[in-house]
């Protein structure tokens, strides 16, 4: 009699040893949600910066095979995604004149901010930076390329999106 109430007693966890074991997995809990939480900001952030890669590098292309002439801003999306002539004339199919391009399949949409999924692109010459509508912000003259968000638009380490 006394070895069967031996093992019933040694067949449970203590509360000691369930209070330790609640309390490990409350420090994992505490160190890896913040963490986890920071994955997503951090993608967001990741895909801008390679969303912006890919658009200038396509400025540049489209730049050195026309003479140094970056896209118009009026055409932006056209000059980069259908095929083009020497002058910047498009072309949805390839033939003798459009031979150029195209350059990137579609204008990315903006992965962060409060014009976040916009496509768009807004001009310099005529827009202001951050206005609603369109995802990046685009200066012909210079050929330069940016989120359309305003400065208090940041990042978790307070840089401007359109700094990037």
């Amino acid at each position: 009699m006394m070895k069967l109430a031996n093992v019933k007693r040694r067949s449970g966890f203590s509360l000691v040893e369930l209070v330790i074991v609640v309390a490990i997995i409350a420090i994992i809990g505490a160190i890896a949600i913040p963490r986890m939480s920071r994955g997503a900001a951090g993608a967001a952030d990741s895909a801008l910066i390679g969303d912006l890669a890919v658009l200038r590098n396509a400025i540049e292309l489209y730049a050195a095979e026309h003479n140094g002439d970056f896209p118009d801003a009026a055409t932006f999306e056209a000059q980069l995604t259908e095929f083009t002539d020497a002058d910047g004339a498009t072309s949805a199919t390839k033939d003798a004149t459009h031979i150029y391009g195209p350059y990137i399949r579609r204008i990315p949409p903006l992965p962060v901010g409060t014009n976040r999924t916009e496509t768009g692109i807004a001009d310099a010459s005529t827009d202001t930076i951050g206005d609603a509508g369109a995802g990046w912000f685009y200066d012909a003259a210079a050929g330069t390329i940016r989120a359309n968000l305003a400065d208090a638009e940041d990042d978790a380490t307070e840089r401007a999106y359109n700094a990037y």
